[in-house]
């Protein structure tokens, strides 16, 4: 078994919540699909812990925190966390630590292959950066791309909707199939969802379990009025990125 997390965007109290959970089913191995940071309140924090993976992909928003020019089409909202965040890894007061922390974010890879199964953070077509959402599926051309680009299984995040595509175009949430999807011949997109920013309307962090062949998307309960308090206390983090962890959006 391994544990598939992605996008935990500098919420420790989410990555922590949901660390014990996968301890607690006796996981071991566990592989992150990037935006460690970004958003939220404790980024050094949530580094330290991503160290201990087995493999981290680099998503958007360490790749941003990493040269500037990549906040060009971000909103203000989130390059202003990008700004803020690079400086909290800047600081020369933790400067030993903080270096590593910048070489671990500088050796994250784009993609990881292991087997029939890629791992990325946004799209087999473009890694760090393309979306797709559930509503990409009525886009024959965008998605039929998409599959060709697989072998069989690829497993992403970015969006924070978590569900699975499947080649004959089709999208289920997780609660469509019970959080539990069985993998088969089929080529098959998987979005594991979002530990440290939910957007699916259900605020509990969300990750993937992939035992074999099954997938199962499991919610963790963690305490996010503790995350909002300190975000409210950022000055340079908009209150919007605390309001909506309690809605899930």
């Amino acid at each position: 078994m391994k544990a598939v997390i992605s996008d935990i965007h500098s919420n420790i109290e989410a990555l922590s919540a949901v660390l014990d959970d996968i301890k607690g089913r006796g996981i071991r191995e566990i592989i992150c699909l990037g935006d460690i940071i970004g958003y939220g309140p404790n980024p050094k924090e949530c580094i330290d812990l991503a160290r201990e993976f087995k493999l981290t992909i680099l998503g958007n928003h360490d790749e941003a925190a990493l040269w500037s020019e990549q906040t060009e089409s971000f909103n203000p909202i989130a390059h202003s966390a990008v700004e803020w965040t690079r400086g909290v890894l800047e600081d020369a007061r933790d400067s030993f630590r903080n270096n590593k922390r910048w070489g671990f974010l500088g050796e994250l890879q784009r993609t990881f292959s292991e087997g029939s199964s890629l791992y990325v953070h946004g799209s087999p077509r473009r890694p760090v950066r393309e979306y797709i959402f559930p509503e990409d599926i009525a886009n024959n051309a965008k998605m039929s791309d998409v599959f060709a680009q697989i072998d069989h299984i690829c497993f992403i995040g970015h969006t924070h909707m978590p569900g699975v595509f499947t080649d004959d175009m089709t999208f289920k949430p997780p609660q469509e199939v019970f959080n539990k999807f069985q993998l088969n011949a089929a080529k098959t997109v998987v979005n594991v969802g979002s530990v440290g920013q939910p957007r699916d309307g259900d605020n509990r962090a969300c990750y993937v379990v992939l035992d074999g062949a099954k997938v199962e998307w499991v919610r963790v309960q963690y305490d996010f009025e503790a995350t909002m308090k300190k975000i409210y206390e950022v000055r340079e983090l908009d209150n919007f990125l605390a309001d909506r962890l309690a809605e899930g959006r």
